[in-house]
């Protein structure tokens, strides 16, 4: 299954309606972006790196995004004012939700790191120094809108911490039946974490 993203169904979007200077800009790469992640194979490894990787989806496909293949986009972050380039990164954002939404999926509220910010210097283009991305800094976290197929290591070592203090207290493990009873649920794993993903970094 995958989602179409046209300008137009972009500009009707809440948020893609705030930025509809990037849109319209003919010398912005909003076109190319569009092409990239319109296509099922790029939608099938941004949900597959949530799954899979418990990354944030944009890291499934950043660096194939900045590559060499792709230089029309690699060359308006290198030529354009900070300020511009923000607007465009914006932006990217508000597709990969749409993308994400239309598949099944849900903000959790939380981001990952996909770089570390090189030393800005005035005049130069705002890049990383290091990290899985060269040009953004952070990627939004989502979650399937039905639950996720995998528990989280967090999850679980939150969980097993839980079952070693009882079994100190002397207390036998208790079955799912019980831990349903006393009310004992995924969110309560979620410590200190709400959301999957919160603080990690990529």
């Amino acid at each position: 299954m995958s989602y179409t993203i046209t300008r137009e169904g972009f500009l009707l979007d809440t948020q893609g309606a705030a930025f509809r200077d990037v849109a319209n800009d003919p010398a912005q790469p909003f076109e190319l972006l569009l092409d990239f992640f319109n296509d099922p194979d790029r939608q099938r490894r941004m949900a597959e790196s949530e799954i899979h990787h418990d990354r944030a989806p944009l890291a499934g496909v950043v660096r194939e995004m900045e590559s060499e293949g792709h230089l029309a986009i690699n060359r308006y972050f290198e030529g354009i004012h900070p300020r511009h380039t923000k607007r465009l990164r914006r932006a990217v954002d508000v597709l990969v939700r749409m993308v994400m939404e239309r598949l099944g999926w849900q903000k959790t509220g939380s981001k990952s790191f996909l770089g570390v910010r090189a030393e800005w210097i005035f005049g130069s283009p705002r890049h990383n120094l290091r990290g899985l991305s060269f040009w953004f800094l952070h990627g939004e976290r989502y979650e399937l809108q039905r639950g996720m197929p995998f528990r989280s290591v967090a999850e679980r070592g939150a969980e097993l911490q839980w079952m070693l203090n009882q079994a100190e207290m002397g207390a036998r493990p208790p079955r799912v039946k019980e831990f349903e009873d006393q009310a004992i649920d995924v969110a309560a794993f979620r410590q200190p974490s709400p959301r999957r993903g919160q603080g990690a970094t990529s």
